[in-house]
């Protein structure tokens, strides 16, 4: 009875670290990623899709990107998805190839980035809590109900708190190497 709420939570909390994973993966480094405009939606015959559906995206090297969008009538929408983005990146076309030029950050902004890293990573620890509160109170509900001991409630308790704290010490890690990715010179 108290196995699958602990398989349930611990698959919650990997959910979590996954999505932390994934944000972080979308802000801008000192290095070109394809991660960073892969959430990119591009308005494509009045639906929007992801731009890796309609393009090919490539490394060109550690501060540039190009895109090769699969049909010429998607250049134009393309660029205007990277301009209208959040990335504060200026795309620039030859023919039917956009290329993306990273340019250095600057020591404020990197700082500004870890202290978002900072906020997602806190976030992403609340979110783990939060996933711990709800398995407590499922295993306090089958104690109410007299389905386990007191014994076993106690055990779970400890073994639900011993996954959290397992969970939010790999939030830290991962917090940790982005902040150094980024303060990285």
């Amino acid at each position: 009875m108290i196995n699958p709420i602990k398989q349930d939570a611990d698959v919650r909390m990997k959910k979590c670290i996954e999505a932390l994973k994934s944000e972080l993966a979308k802000l801008r480094t000192g290095r070109a990623t394809t991660a960073l405009v892969d959430h990119l939606k591009i308005s494509y015959y009045g639906s929007d899709m992801p731009l890796s559906q309609v393009a090919t995206i490539a490394v060109q090297d550690s501060r540039s990107l190009t895109i090769t969008p699969w049909e010429k009538a998607m250049v134009q929408p393309i660029e205007k998805a990277i301009m209208t983005s959040d990335l504060g990146l200026t795309p620039t076309t030859a023919g039917q190839v956009i290329r993306i030029n990273l340019p250095p950050l600057t020591e404020q902004r990197r700082k500004e980035l870890a202290k978002h890293v900072a906020h997602e990573g806190e976030n992403t620890k609340v979110a783990i809590r939060n996933v711990r509160r709800d398995a407590m109170t499922h295993v306090k509900d089958l104690l109410k109900e007299k389905q386990i001991s007191e014994d076993e409630e106690r055990k779970a308790e400890t073994d639900i708190q011993k996954l959290t704290d397992k969970f939010v010490a790999d939030v830290d890690a991962v917090v940790r190497a982005k902040e150094q990715e980024l303060l990285q010179l």
